[in-house]
């Protein structure tokens, strides 16, 4: 799987960042992806619904919010364990 993907910033540059993780609920038809910008050290991450053809979809309701930072946290909690 290609860990890459590219997003154009509000100044119409390209961007090439880094994913993090991808997952489907299982109680949704929606998936996300979680993504990095691997230049900036200790930066935010990023979450986007995509698509089959690779289109990403902004994340509109606190509910999917809330979902999304569950996953990353039980990510980082697995992270630390492995280290």
């Amino acid at each position: 799987m290609d860990k890459k993907l590219y997003i154009t910033d509000e100044n119409g540059v390209e961007k090439e960042m880094e994913i993090l993780l991808t997952f489907e609920p299982d109680d949704s038809t929606k998936k996300y992806v979680l993504y990095y910008d691997p230049e900036v050290e200790d930066g935010d991450v990023f979450a986007s619904i995509y698509d089959d053809e690779g289109h990403l979809f902004p994340i509109e309701t606190q509910e999917e919010w809330d979902m999304v930072e569950e996953v990353l946290n039980a990510f980082n909690e697995d992270e630390e364990d492995e280290e």
